[in-house]
């Protein structure tokens, strides 16, 4: 049996995010926010925040016991340097807490991710099913021939 460890996760977190429940679905103020505060305009894919729910989704499974405030960190980026409007040194920026608050709890609601008292987060049976079986499909997938990529 695959697991979430066998695939490449590119693979595994689109595939997930077409498997998502309809109800894990950005909310009308997601087009107007920010990633976080090293970006400079909102995301301009039409599935990201189903992207985003699989990738936190598959980012707890992996962390186990997760709070939102260390997502926001592995969510985050740098601003400064490399930024075009500035010539100051780089420093290391947060993520948008609201969102990824927010995909939790859209998670939550459909039990595949659960509230661990004082620890955060973590990924309940069903959650830890939904990602070994698709992994177990973009596995099979990739070992088809058509796909030398990955041979």
């Amino acid at each position: 049996m695959a697991t979430l460890y066998d695939v490449p996760a590119n693979e595994l977190i689109a595939a997930v995010a077409a498997e998502l429940p309809d109800s894990v679905d950005e909310p009308d103020w997601a087009r107007f926010a920010k990633t976080g505060m090293s970006r400079e305009l909102p995301p301009e894919q039409d599935d990201f925040w189903r992207t985003r729910a699989a990738s936190l989704l598959r980012r707890v499974a992996i962390d186990g016991e997760i709070g939102v405030d260390r997502l926001t960190t592995a969510y985050g980026g740098s601003k400064g340097g490399s930024n075009r409007y500035t010539v100051a040194p780089t420093k290391s920026t947060e993520g948008s807490g609201k969102i990824i608050r927010t995909a939790l709890q859209q998670l939550e609601e459909e039990d595949l991710v659960e509230t661990a008292e004082g620890e955060g987060r973590r990924v309940t049976p069903e959650g830890r099913s939904l990602l070994d079986e698709t992994a177990g499909d973009v596995l099979a997938d990739l070992d088809r021939p058509e796909l030398e990529r990955y041979a």
